[in-house]
């Protein structure tokens, strides 16, 4: 009975044949040497478990799985997938899709050196943020800005180069938590300035503010409330008499505009939302906002105002640590000049685009790709074509829904097989060549249509031979 797991083991061939066969001497050129013989390692190791299953002719066997295992290590980890969860700027699926002038603009600077920080006019040393700071000033009417990595980062580079070691007023009401569990509190903390905390979560008032000013107070700073909404017994100081009030004690006022756009919303039919020029006309001397969620662009922050506070910001030594690469830079750049034709966003931005999407053409759109996602399904599923809301998403906006229409896809299930049956559809469909991510709810899988752009891409993928 022991010899079986001996002669098991001795089928299985050493290191150094298998890397003499020819089969992987080809993957040694493909991948390299070191690669292959690490993952062959790998594969053995694996395999002593279930020795005894080991078949006869081992070395064919292992050589398969090494080919397996090195072509998934060697895929891209980060693909392209297909957001039908109705959430636009979906945070986990990489917000806010680029236009192609931006797509263009990265592949310019990526092939090779570029004047990053060079000034071709004087032939010396320039400034990164340079390439963007003219379009950020020129569309918020600031007279300087600077660029960093986030949102986040800007509100912390700000509270850090301006009030390190001093206070800082916020209404209760406006100590966000993002997501992650990232708070406001603990941001001033890390930041190395003191929260000063005023007035109650529903009502704050510009008293508040004024009784709290105090020779250790460095700023007053709002907080847009993008990803909440109190309402009902409700106050808050309009942000002019917070702007007066901030200047008669020569302290600077700052609005944290989160999603942040820079454009009127409501001529798209969507909400209306904050803009970093109403902000500084209102009174603000600094104001920060976001690349990647409702400006459409690439993940980064914005902080534009005062050019005193702003060379301030700029000389902090953690601005270097949050700046912006090449490939940012070129992309807000590209999407920051589409902003000069409001008349043309909805066409060249992709984010305002799916916002702004009609409910008429997405139910057309539903009824002509339904067929396709119900051939394949078969009879394991029943699809329908249902109307849904779909939110904007990354804390833009929480309460406000958009009128939307998809596919409903409900299993051919018993009641107590349903949840696991809807679990391994999604699974199926997250396996497709080009992964679709659905929403599951009310027992049922929801494809929201509202941010498919290629219809034919979307037909081939259930052409396939991937069966549910």
């Amino acid at each position: 009975m022991r010899a079986a797991p001996r002669d098991a083991r001795a089928g299985l061939p050493s290191v150094d044949r298998l890397m003499n066969r020819p089969e992987i001497v080809e993957l040694i050129g493909a991948h390299g040497r070191s690669m292959v013989l690490s993952v062959a390692r790998e594969v053995l190791a694996a395999s002593r478990p279930q020795l005894e299953a080991v078949a006869a002719d081992a070395a064919l066997d292992l050589v398969q799985a090494i080919a397996a295992r090195l072509q998934t290590l060697m895929a891209d980890s980060l693909r392209p997938v297909l957001n039908l969860t109705g959430t636009v700027l979906h945070t986990n699926l990489g917000r806010a899709p680029l236009p192609p002038e931006a797509l263009e603009a990265i592949a310019r600077v990526a092939s090779g050196a570029s004047n990053l920080e060079f000034d071709l006019a004087t032939g010396k040393r320039g400034e990164r943020d340079d390439h963007v700071a003219q379009w950020l000033c020129r569309l918020t009417g600031a007279p300087a800005s600077a660029v960093v990595n986030n949102n986040a980062a800007a509100v912390v580079l700000l509270l850090n180069a301006l009030a390190l070691r001093r206070e800082v007023i916020v209404s209760r009401g406006e100590l966000i938590e993002l997501g992650g569990s990232f708070r406001l509190p603990d941001i001033m903390s890390r930041a190395g300035c003191r929260l000063r905390e005023v007035g109650t979560t529903n009502r704050t008032h510009l008293r508040d503010f004024a009784d709290a000013i105090g020779p250790q107070t460095a700023l007053i700073m709002k907080v847009h409330a993008s990803n909440y909404r109190i309402e009902g017994f409700t106050a808050e100081p309009d942000e002019r008499e917070l702007a007066a009030l901030a200047r008669s004690h020569g302290i600077p006022f700052v609005i944290d505009l989160g999603s942040g756009t820079l454009t009127d919303l409501t001529r798209f039919g969507l909400p209306a939302e904050p803009t970093p020029d109403q902000a500084l006309a209102n009174g603000a001397d600094l104001v920060t906002f976001s690349g990647d969620k409702l400006l459409g662009g690439p993940q980064a922050g914005m902080l534009v105002g005062r050019a005193d506070l702003i060379e301030r910001i700029r000389r902090n030594p953690l601005k270097r640590a949050m700046r912006c690469d090449k490939l940012t830079l070129a992309a807000l750049g590209a999407v920051l000049r589409l902003y000069s034709n409001p008349d043309r966003l909805i066409e060249r931005v992709p984010a305002l685009r799916q916002l702004a999407r009609p409910r008429a053409p997405i139910e057309a759109l539903a009824q002509r790709v339904g067929p396709a996602v119900a051939r394949w399904l078969g009879d394991r599923a029943h699809l329908s074509i249902a109307p849904m809301f779909s939110q904007i998403g990354s804390g833009s906006l929480p309460l406000d829904t958009l009128p939307s229409f998809g596919l409903r896809i409900e299993p051919r299930a018993t009641k107590r097989s349903a949840g696991s049956a809807l679990g391994r559809l999604a699974t199926q469909l997250r396996h497709l060549p080009t992964p679709v991510i659905g929403r599951v709810s009310d027992g049922a899988l929801w494809l929201d249509l509202r941010c498919l752009d290629d219809e034919a891409a979307f037909v081939r993928l259930f052409e396939t031979d991937i069966t549910p």
